[in-house]
């Protein structure tokens, strides 16, 4: 192995560890028979002060037992530079206390007050096109910026010395929704640069990688680098990558800069940041010094259509579940920081959810295993961007929203939950289907950058294989590399497009010791530099999968081929590989309508005491995918279920949970000895059904 390439692999290794390791806390700040805790936003600083202790009364009475405060509150904390105002937090802080509410601090950064942003105008992002923002909304200031970031901290760090050592503080959120942090400023030029020089070490290693030869590309210095246009054609596609990784780099190091100036002064308080569920960045679990991740959900915003006619006032019935499995392995703990109440204001179609959608969503979030679910927010807002969202209460302050009747009724359910937990036993059938998706961001954004066809779409692709083993009642974990593969009865691999040897022989090893494992097309193609291999296409992953990819095919939507399995056959656009399969490798489906009639789409073979399942197809329905990946675990012999579209069903802490999302009524079968605490087995649409088995 060359030095460049010996560099480059141990680059590699450190970067998967950085951006895809677990957060480094293991303790659990949360009781294991609390169960979850439920939570709502206040904004203080909204409403009359003579109201505050009204309204706190309410969330107590309604079963809230925390709440949180200063999320864009910046301006009332510091209202002229190095003044502190925490006074009118403090009164807040004790009127929550008085009705037992415990509080989430917020850092406030992702709205600086006018007085900095006019004093220090640097601070502000700058697009491709030099528009720099303004104020009025929010994240608009730049993580690149020298100042912004050190400034910041002082602040944090007044915030956290004055409540450190609160107990009524059980922990803090840092900034709100944090985003991929892409600036064109010129702090942002500056660090992009020597986070180059650090990956790299040498501008020679740095040609290498980019593979500067082409175009005439070839840089001599670092400082000849800019900060690249991504909507430029023909742009440097490894330059793009690296610059959308180090974007994602600059936000997750800011959020553990604030993470280290609050543990400097606190003491037995949490730290999150609340994420929304993105699967093509990287700073999501990349922030060391968090305890646990959060998330952000909406689900009724005019997108997801749901199942039926009108499933769209339910929204997208995987859209919780996929994210619940993408944030729990990440850390010990996580909770989802914002769920809607009802109707939103920012969407494409703000329609009203069904009745019932709340609580199921409420549901939904604690069925995967969340320590806590917090409403956004406590009272609907009567000025701002966001009028017409609604809230746990109406805009008069008194009157509760159908959506927050269904929070108190949440809160009730699981009071008597409480009652019933006897500790976090999980049935062994349910933990035999237990399946691991490999999955990394850095890879999906890769693939999405050369895509090579409109028609592919990576996450699409994921949800065709998750969907299935949702359906299967499979309890799923997305991993990343350096988890160990052997607590996974089964492991799918879908569309992992970079690979190294390292990875294959832990994935040939995981199926030689008896894992079953499912590896989808477009794996393999590129190393991790992202440069196919100077070999045969995809060549080294064809001892593992018992077969040599001879081409692969891309066609137009409206004019479809064909995939027959068995009598059934399944439309397919997207994506294609022609396999060439090993003796001893059996055939499970051929293609149909082309010049390539009859040859091998998905193949099977025995290694070692597992096998290797290659699909090297992506139909347009995923039933094919569905139909193969039935097929594996009848094979293993892992009972499924066959739940229809629509239907959940999880298991956490002794308790099993069924949902429905359909448009129909179903009817849960209902292992033996089972005693159903909430609902019953007949689900209407919306409903749930909890069970704990005696």
């Amino acid at each position: 192995m060359n030095t460049t390439l010996s560099f480059s692999f141990s680059f590699i290794l450190f970067f998967s560890v950085t951006f895809f390791g677990k957060a480094q806390n293991s303790q659990s700040f949360f009781l294991d028979k609390d169960l979850s805790k439920i939570g709502v936003y206040y904004y203080p600083e909204h409403w009359s002060e003579t109201q505050w202790e009204r309204d706190f009364k309410k969330m107590a009475e309604m079963g809230f037992e925390f709440t949180h405060f200063a999320e864009f509150a910046w301006a009332q904390l510091e209202p002229q530079e190095g003044v502190y105002d925490f006074k009118w937090l403090d009164r807040a802080v004790e009127l929550a206390a008085k009705y037992n509410l415990k509080v989430i601090i917020c850092t406030s950064t992702a709205t600086p007050p006018v007085w900095l942003v006019r004093a220090h105008p640097e601070v502000l992002k700058t697009n491709y096109e030099g528009t720099v923002e303004d104020l009025g909304s929010r994240q608009h200031a730049s993580f690149s910026n020298e100042y912004y970031r050190s400034y910041s901290l002082k602040m944090i760090a007044e915030l956290a010395k004055h409540y450190g050592k609160d107990k009524r503080i059980i922990g803090w959120q840092l900034d709100n929704e944090p985003r991929s942090n892409v600036d064109y400023g010129k702090d942002a030029q500056i660090r992009f640069r020597k986070w180059l020089k650090n990956k790299y070490g040498s501008i020679d290693a740095l040609n290498t990688a980019w593979g500067t030869n082409f175009w005439s590309g070839t840089y001599s210095d670092f400082e000849q680098i800019n900060l690249p246009n991504h909507k430029q054609w023909g742009i440097n596609l490894y330059q793009t990558l690296d610059h959308t990784r180090f974007c994602d780099d600059e936000t997750a190091t800011f959020l553990d800069d604030q993470a280290r100036t609050i543990k400097e002064c606190s003491t037995n308080q949490w730290i999150t940041s609340n994420y929304i569920p993105m699967y093509d960045v990287r700073y999501i679990g990349a922030s060391k010094e968090l305890d646990f991740v959060s998330y952000t959900r909406y689900m009724v915003y005019g997108e997801g259509k749901g199942v039926g006619k009108k499933g769209y006032r339910l929204g997208d019935y995987l859209r919780i579940a996929m994210a619940n499995d993408y944030f729990r392995p990440m850390s010990k703990d996580y909770g989802v920081m914002e769920l809607q109440p009802g109707q939103v204001n920012w969407g494409k179609i703000n329609s009203q959810p069904l009745p019932g959608a709340v609580r199921l969503w409420l549901w939904n979030v604690f069925a995967g295993g969340s320590k806590f679910e917090c409403a956004y927010r406590f009272r609907a807002p009567i000025y701002g961007y966001e009028q017409y969202h609604y809230g746990i209460l109406s805009y008069d302050g008194v009157t509760p929203t159908p959506g927050g009747l269904e929070y108190q009724q949440f809160a009730q359910e699981i009071k008597k939950l409480r009652k019933e937990y006897a500790g976090a036993v999980i049935p062994d059938f349910y933990l035999k289907r237990k399946t691991a998706v490999l999955y990394n961001p850095d890879n999906t954004v890769a693939i999405n950058q050369n895509k090579q066809t409109t028609e592919w779409d990576t996450e699409s692709h994921v949800l065709k294989y998750y969907g299935a083993l949702k359906s299967f009642g499979a309890p799923v974990d997305f991993i990343r590399e350096d988890v160990d593969f052997s607590q996974y009865p089964v492991l799918v691999v879908p569309a992992y497009q970079q690979i190294d040897k390292a990875l294959i022989v832990k994935l040939t090893n995981y199926a030689k010791n008896g894992g079953i494992l499912v590896i989808s097309c477009r794996t393999g193609h590129q190393d991790k530099q992202g440069h196919l291999w100077e070999a045969q296409f995809a060549e080294p992953i064809y001892d593992l999968i018992g077969s040599k990819i001879k081409f692969y095919d891309l066609l137009p939507r409206d004019v479809p081929d064909e995939v027959k399995l068995d009598d059934k056959s399944f439309s397919w656009s997207s994506w294609g590989e022609i396999l060439s399969p090993f003796k001893g490798t059996e055939v499970w489906a051929n293609y149909k309508g082309d010049f390539y009639s009859d040859r091998p789409a998905v193949v099977h073979r025995a290694i070692g005491k597992g096998w290797v399942t290659y699909i090297g197809v992506d139909t347009q329905k995923g039933e094919l995918e569905y139909d193969v990946l039935k097929r594996v675990f009848n094979k293993a012999n892992i009972f499924t279920e066959s739940y229809p579209e629509g239907i959940l069903v999880e298991y956490r802490d002794g308790f099993g949970i069924a949902m429905n999302y359909s448009d129909k009524k179903r009817i849960i079968n209902l292992p033996e000895n089972s005693k159903i605490l909430i609902g019953q087995k007949e689900l209407e649409t919306a409903a749930v059904l909890v069970w704990k088995i005696k």
